[in-house]
């Protein structure tokens, strides 16, 4: 066991007074553990960890921009490289802590850091970072532990608070071994190539025009703001790095499949209310399929609606029932009794029902949003309530798989990487332009085209917006391309970097025509 291993086994139980071997004290819920060790466990904090932590900082300071761009992609790699070496330098044991686990969800994370390089819509963009900063946590995890998913989710921020001790303390002993062995030999060569830079810098920029341009596309203007956001980012970046570090120093322990659970109610408490629940979706699923056969005009005849406002009437409903049915079939899998195999079997079999009907719902609802949307038009919302269907969806087809062996344990991190999969497939499709080609499909058989809401677009659109006639293609795109600035090389975005490109004619007498969205 390594030392900080011992460090933190140190917060959960006292250490022993005897030589005598005392079996393992129960895990403590990591929310519940002393944020202050004991005296006794003082472990300084390895030199590797440090300065990965402070390059770390330094990289997320200088090149994460504010708009999406490669610089939040930059940030990413500098984080998970200076977490894996810092890992291995400190590491004492030949066995590496990384695996394949690791290594597929450190992939997703910077595949969702990439978006920000092609995409420039700031939703899309900010959905990808909150799902990496996940996606991370997990890589650093790795395989499950004996803590909840919120815990594996949370990881790093949560060391991250609790490795402050462990930070005073390693910097504490680096002042002292600083005072014993006099200033360190790299000291003096840093501060005077430093103090080159900030000399000469300027006045080679000055000295030429080309040069200046490329040093003020390596270096920011400087002001006061910028330092504060400097001072931020390094601060976030380090901890986060620190927070990796001192998780990996002592992982908590591995989960155990086969631990017993506890078990709420008897076979037939559960087993009625989900039964009665099949037989209500059956039944929901038969007057669907008679409909189908039916066509529109049976929907006309018996609901006194539009097929468009038959499908809007009903799809936040049929919504909400496959979410309400997902956390009622997960609570089943977890907490209802599976000891005998009579239990087993009818898990199997009402479950099993039950998510093989939910797709059928499922495909209910995307059916009804479609027709709606060919009504009246494609938005960003309807196509994110259409993507989270299908996630729902494909979450019950892991339920299904599930219930092969009735083990569900890996669940929750299977329902995380499917989220994963699908915002990357949605980066894929390039979503406002799909909406934009849809609108404009639309207005080639004689729909209505908002151009105003196509216009608040971001620079993704920029492509389809180009099918349009005059005036409506300049109507479109002349908030786009006027909206989008400058960009260096930490903000550099392919999407942003097209619609530079793209001329837009100045506006005329016709003026813009306004179509009003339904």
């Amino acid at each position: 066991m390594s030392e900080a291993q011992e460090e933190k086994q140190a917060h959960a139980s006292p250490p022993s007074a005897t030589a005598t071997t005392l079996p393992p004290a129960p895990q403590v819920p990591i929310l519940m553990r002393p944020r202050v060790p004991p005296k006794s466990a003082i472990v300084p904090l390895p030199g590797s960890v440090l300065s990965a932590a402070v390059a770390a900082g330094l990289i997320a300071a200088v090149v994460m921009p504010d708009d999406p761009g490669v610089g939040w992609f930059v940030a990413g790699l500098a984080f998970a490289v200076a977490v894996y070496f810092a890992d291995k330098r400190a590491r004492t044991d030949a066995e590496p802590h990384f695996g394949l686990v690791n290594a597929l969800w450190a992939v997703a994370a910077l595949g969702l850091l990439a978006v920000g390089m092609f995409r420039a819509s700031v939703w899309l963009n900010v959905l990808c970072v909150l799902t990496a900063c996940v996606a991370g946590s997990l890589a650093v995890v790795g395989k499950r532990t004996v803590n909840t998913i919120v815990y594996d989710v949370f990881a790093v921020p949560i060391e991250a608070l609790l490795s402050v001790p462990w930070i005073g303390r390693g910097l504490a002993k680096l002042g002292k071994k600083t005072e014993s062995r006099g200033r360190p030999k790299f000291l003096v060569p840093v501060l005077v190539s430093a103090l080159l830079l900030l000399v000469f810098v300027p006045l080679l920029r000055g000295a030429d025009a080309a040069f200046a341009s490329v040093v003020d596309a390596v270096i920011p203007e400087l002001s006061p703001d910028i330092f504060v956001r400097w001072g931020f980012l390094f601060v976030v970046a380090a901890f986060a790095v620190t927070g990796a570090c001192y998780l990996l120093a002592a992982p908590p322990l591995p989960a155990d499949d086969d631990a017993p659970r506890k078990r709420l109610a008897h076979r037939l408490e559960w087993a009625l209310p989900l039964g009665v629940l099949v037989l209500l979706f059956t039944s929901f699923v038969v007057v669907r399929l008679v409909v189908l056969f039916g066509g529109s005009e049976y929907v006309l005849v018996t609901s006194g609606l539009t097929a468009a406002e038959y499908a809007r009437s009903g799809f936040w409903q049929l919504s909400a029932i496959t979410v309400l049915t997902l956390l009622l079939v997960a609570a089943a899998l977890r907490w209802a009794p599976k000891s005998s195999a009579a239990d087993r079997a009818w898990q199997r079999g009402l479950l099993g029902a039950l998510s093989v009907l939910s797709l059928v719902l499922v495909a209910s609802a995307l059916s009804r949003m479609w027709t709606y949307q060919q009504a009246y038009g494609f938005t960003v919302l309807r196509l994110l309530v259409e993507v989270c269907e299908l996630w729902i969806g494909l979450i019950f087809l892991l339920v299904l798989v599930s219930l092969i062996p009735l083990r569900s344990s890996w669940l929750p991190r299977a329902a995380i990487g499917a989220a994963v999969v699908a915002l990357l497939g949605l980066a894929v499709l390039d979503p406002e332009r799909f909406i934009a080609d849809r609108n404009i499909d639309r207005l080639a058989h004689g729909k209505t085209l908002d151009t105003d809401y196509l216009s608040g677009f971001s620079a993704d659109i920029v492509p389809s917006a180009d099918r349009l006639p005059e005036p409506l293609r300049s109507c479109v795109l002349r908030p786009v391309v006027t909206g989008v600035s400058e960009d260096d090389w930490r903000g550099w975005n392919l999407s942003r970097s097209l619609a530079r490109q793209t001329p837009v004619a100045a506006r005329d007498g016709i003026g813009c025509r306004y179509l009003a969205r339904p």
